[in-house]
């Protein structure tokens, strides 16, 4: 018997809400709500401070955390995850555009939709064909990196609107405090006031009052102390009264001028926003014990940026505050995102006269605080602390954040992080191994070099651990005659291979020549420990059939001790090391 509509499975995969749907109950809804209300009071700061920071009017950083935020939850896995403008994405979008078109212009406007709609279909594709695992090749230091120094750009990007004077467009962060120093007579000092009362603000209640939107109280206060203060009459830039109005549809343009003008950037926006999205989702998930479906993830994303492009809205990706508030305040389902875009609606046709009296010293100010918080202390010691080549990719990532194109910044992040992967991959330990014995006579295979122990002077026992692929062969090939020319008495090679769980063409043709070479020398080589996955490729590349049935073994120990039958009775004789325990039995 047929049917001849789609099975619940498929449904569910093709529209993931319609899975949580079924379970939606009164009492989980009515826990949305309140963590959607939660959510829009905290996003409508950020919304402007981040818009601000693309170089976009206000109003379109509100957009993008509406309609993204929807069409994330509703086809997206997590259960939490909040998407919208972010800080990172925000300023590369100012990096690119700032170099081609002036902010805040119609063109500029414009070109970030296009962006947002270059930069979704990219993610979308990812989705489709399941390139999910992409994200676990950006390294977590890549990541830190990178914040850190967008953290940076973004605290300098301030400096001019915190002090209330112009700064020249175009000029390099590090060029700003010299140019500061120079003109210092032009510092705005109600500007800066209002600037430092909006910072402490924000400090005083993320310290004390975690709970509490400090973003918004910080807003509320510099404005009052703007009025205070003269307002324009003092020469303090005011953000001017927001439309009281929901995001327009708009048509982004896309042809083949557009894309190879915002391609590149649009590839790094993708890649930045997958890898927010993800690592947020991840992280979260840690603590609601829900699994988390990648390639969805990329699907969800992938559709909020391509839908929002259509709604006046710039590229957008997972926002660890709004998620984290999301997450504390008791959703259960991505309805909250929902909810929380209705509320931010709801909010902006009520609010948006307000705003005409928001400064932009008391934006600068929040910004600040907003940059310090990206530098994750945290993780920047623990990288220092454990591992090298990980402070490496976090350092060259940082100074290409600071010195680079922010895209380009990404790449070499990542660039670094394979070419480190790739090097350890390409080198498969190899060791040599002998046998310990303690004091009531049992023994266990340790490393050689590193107990100082003695060998066997007929037997060369060896352990490989890694995959054996194209790549790494030189090294083990390298590797293991540095280990044979230890010792030139040793004829018999046995190669353990129970930690080798993968083995390519190139691998099985390195043993077949090394086993030809070998026997040239006199010498023979043994295998023992076989992964069946790593059998089976020998079996089918014939090495195991050119070594012989007799020179392959299932465990270490069988292979001792039939090779100890196989050598020389006179080496033996003489023979003081006595390694194995098959070794007594020789007179």
């Amino acid at each position: 018997m047929g049917y001849n509509v789609l099975d619940t499975t498929t449904l569910t995969r093709f529209f993931p809400f319609l899975y949580w749907l079924q379970e939606f109950t009164k009492e989980k809804c009515k826990m949305d709500v309140n963590a959607g209300l939660s959510g829009a009071i905290i996003v409508l700061p950020q919304g402007v401070a981040f818009a601000t920071i693309a170089g976009l009017p206000p109003e379109f950083g509100l957009y993008s955390a509406m309609v993204p935020a929807i069409v994330a939850a509703l086809f997206g896995s997590s259960h939490h995850l909040i998407s919208g403008p972010t800080t990172a994405i925000s300023l590369v979008i100012y990096q690119n555009l700032s170099s081609i078109y002036e902010p805040f212009s119609a063109e500029y406007i414009g070109a970030a939709f296009s962006l947002a709609l270059l930069t979704g279909i990219i993610q979308l594709l990812f989705g489709i064909i399941k390139l999910g695992t992409l994200v676990n090749f950006v390294s977590h230091s890549v990541v830190v990196g990178f914040t850190a120094g967008a953290a940076v750009l973004i605290g300098f990007s301030q400096l001019g609107n915190f002090l209330g004077m112009a700064l020249p467009p175009g000029i390099p962060f590090y060029e700003k405090v010299p140019h500061i120093l120079q003109n210092i007579e032009f510092i705005n000092s109600p500007a800066v006031a209002i600037a430092l009362i909006a910072l402490l603000t924000s400090i005083f209640f993320q310290k004390y009052f975690p709970k509490i939107p400090g973003m918004l109280f910080a807003l509320i206060f510099g404005s009052v102390a703007a009025l205070c203060l003269g307002g324009e009459q003092a020469g303090i830039k005011l953000v001017g009264a927001l439309p009281a109005q929901l995001p327009q549809f708009v048509i982004p343009q896309i042809d083949l001028h557009t894309i190879q003008q915002l391609g590149s950037s649009a590839f790094a926006i993708a890649i930045l926003g997958l890898t927010e999205a993800v690592s947020i989702a991840r992280s979260i998930a840690m603590h609601s014990r829900q699994r988390i479906d990648t390639n969805q993830e990329f699907l969800g994303q992938g559709l909020s940026n391509i839908v929002g492009s259509f709604f006046s809205c710039y590229a957008a990706s997972g926002s660890f505050t709004r998620t984290g508030v999301n997450y504390t305040a008791g959703a259960r389902t991505p309805a909250a995102a929902v909810f929380a875009a209705i509320f931010l609606a709801i909010i902006l046709l009520l609010i948006a006269p307000v705003t005409a009296y928001l400064p932009i010293p008391a934006m600068a100010g929040v910004l600040m605080v907003v940059a310090y918080r990206l530098v994750d202390f945290h993780h920047i010691r623990s990288i220092m602390e454990t591992s090298r080549a990980e402070l490496v990719v976090m350092s060259v990532t940082f100074f290409s954040t600071l010195f680079l194109h922010l895209e380009f910044a990404i790449y070499v992040g990542v660039l670094l992080s394979l070419v480190l992967y790739i090097k350890k991959t390409a080198h498969p330990e190899l060791k040599s191994i002998t046998l310990k014995r303690n004091k009531t006579g049992q023994g266990m295979f340790v490393e050689v070099q590193e107990e100082q122990l003695l060998e066997c002077p007929q037997i060369k026992v060896v352990r490989l651990r890694g995959e054996i692929f194209f790549g790494a062969i030189d090294n083990i090939i390298e590797a293991l005659h540095r280990e044979l020319e230890k010792s030139p008495t040793q004829t018999k090679l046995l190669i353990v291979l129970k930690a080798v769980t993968f083995i390519d063409v190139a691998g099985c043709e390195m043993f077949s020549h090394e086993n030809t070479t070998l026997r040239l020398e006199g010498k023979e080589m043994y295998l023992s420990s076989l992964n069946p996955e790593v059998c089976e490729m020998l079996t089918r590349a014939g090495v195991l059939q050119q070594l012989g049935e007799d020179h392959i073994f299932p465990d270490k120990q069988t292979a001792i001790s039939t090779l100890v039958e196989r050598v020389s009775d006179n080496k033996c004789h003489s023979c003081k090391a006595r390694i194995f325990r098959e070794c007594q039995h020789v007179a």
